[in-house]
């Protein structure tokens, strides 16, 4: 059957598709314009639709410009593991070059897009771009402490939100941006956990002291109660205008419990199926307390 010139059309239109979706990441690209909007719905007084729509836009972009980024620095190590052998650049479908021209444009235009929002939201939108491209990315092979490097533009969406309604960086923002740091520990520790072979075949190293243990568990169950206590701070009032109900910190507090649950079965079992279990419940835990925490303020 001789195939049309409109099928190839759409066929290599749905190939490109694909291929920019895995060079963006678009469903981490997608979790972190979520967190954004809920930080933007917490802080904002009356909802602007336009703010909410460029919001999610510049985030979007400035999330997918430092994937792309990347894949481009991380190219030759990608094609060694199962899991990102098969991204574009490293599999051949896609050069460098137009891997660095669009992680270019996508930066150019998302720090546009939060600076017409505000300077401070374009400011912490290129401090994410510039920490995860060149800094953590090149740590990644040096050290396991890239992580704590790592978890500084991964926990400035929540928080990015806040600034983006409110054009102030304080306490309420601050604590955001603490919430989704810590958070960061556990969860990427779990994949790190499941990865730790590919990973090592890569030359990365990304456990807590280098080792695949029961000390690096201790140290996902530390950050799990660390996250836990500073979820539900909020009750006490210290936070400024972000404030929870007590209900509301219960919740919170029993879905870290729920997390701590699984930290404490891999710690008791050391395998795979508890690591996946822990990073699943860790992505259903922030994605609840953000939606929970916006639901509490329209319930004041």
């Amino acid at each position: 059957m001789q195939i049309t010139q409109t099928t190839k059309q759409k066929m290599n239109f749905s190939l490109l598709l694909s291929d920019f979706k895995q060079l963006t990441k678009v469903g981490l690209s997608l979790s972190v314009v979520f967190s954004s909007v809920a930080g933007y719905l917490l802080a904002a007084e009356v909802i602007d639709y336009n703010i909410l729509f460029l919001l999610a836009i510049g985030g979007y972009l400035m999330v997918g410009a430092s994937n792309a980024f990347n894949q481009v620095i991380e190219y030759d190590t990608d094609a060694l593991m199962k899991r990102t052998m098969n991204r574009p650049i490293p599999a051949g479908r896609m050069s460098i070059k137009t891997g660095l021209i669009i992680a270019i444009v996508m930066a150019a235009i998302g720090i546009t897009i939060l600076y017409s929002i505000n300077p401070k939201s374009a400011f912490f939108g290129a401090i994410s771009i510039f920490l995860y491209t060149s800094v953590y990315t090149p740590l990644k092979s040096k050290t396991p402490l890239s992580v704590f490097v790592g978890g500084i533009p991964g926990a400035i969406p929540f928080m990015l939100g806040w600034v983006a309604a409110t054009d102030t960086f304080g306490i309420e923002s601050g604590m955001l941006f603490l919430i989704q740091f810590l958070w960061q520990f556990p969860h990427f520790w779990a994949i790190a956990w499941l990865q730790f072979d590919e990973y090592k075949k890569a030359g990365f190293n990304l456990m807590p002291m280098g080792k695949k243990d029961k000390n690096a568990i201790r140290q996902i169950i530390i950050y799990t109660i660390c996250l836990m206590i500073v979820s539900v701070l909020p009750v006490l009032k210290i936070t400024g205008s972000f404030y929870i109900h007590p209900i509301t910190a219960v919740i919170v507090f029993c879905l870290g419990g729920y997390m701590l649950y699984f930290g404490f079965r891999l710690y008791k079992y050391k395998n795979d199926k508890e690591a996946r279990k822990l990073m699943l419940s860790s992505v259903l835990y922030i994605t609840l307390v953000q939606i929970i925490y916006v639901v509490d303020k329209f319930l004041h």
